[in-house]
């Protein structure tokens, strides 16, 4: 990664990539491995430790988005859990209403989920002509 402009650089560059690219995740992957073995020496240099401060935020926030999308992966295995237990199978029809209904609260959910019949459930969150509300 070089030192000091070099590296300076390459973060900036590292920064300005969407959260979601791919070059993005393996480049932090490889830099968590660098932090560690630097973290390991008692005697860090100015530069390492410039290195650690920079490079911290992009670790917290992808410690952050990869919570979340675990999260969301949770709750979209319980709707599909739920939907499986009440109807068998969960089908096309079914398989459209799991998205739209990510962006309810559990508390919102859970009730429409136990207790509208799945033509309801459909046209709640499908609508009528197949198309997501």
């Amino acid at each position: 990664m070089g030192r000091g402009r070099v590296q300076s650089t390459a973060i900036d560059e590292l920064e300005a990539l969407p959260a979601d690219n791919l070059f993005r995740s393996n480049a932090l992957l490889l830099l968590a491995d660098l932090l560690s073995n630097i973290e390991v020496n008692q005697n860090l240099e100015s530069e390492d430790r410039e290195l650690i401060m920079r490079l911290s935020p992009l670790f917290s926030q992808r410690l952050e988005e990869a919570t979340k999308q675990g999260m969301r992966e949770e709750r979209r295995e319980q709707i599909e859990n739920i939907l499986k237990v009440r109807f068998g199978t969960i089908d096309n029809q079914l398989e459209a209403i799991i998205e739209p209904s990510l962006s309810l609260l559990p508390a919102e959910l859970v009730p429409l989920l136990l207790q509208l019949s799945r033509d309801e459930l459909l046209a709640r969150f499908v609508g009528q002509n197949g198309t997501q509300n």
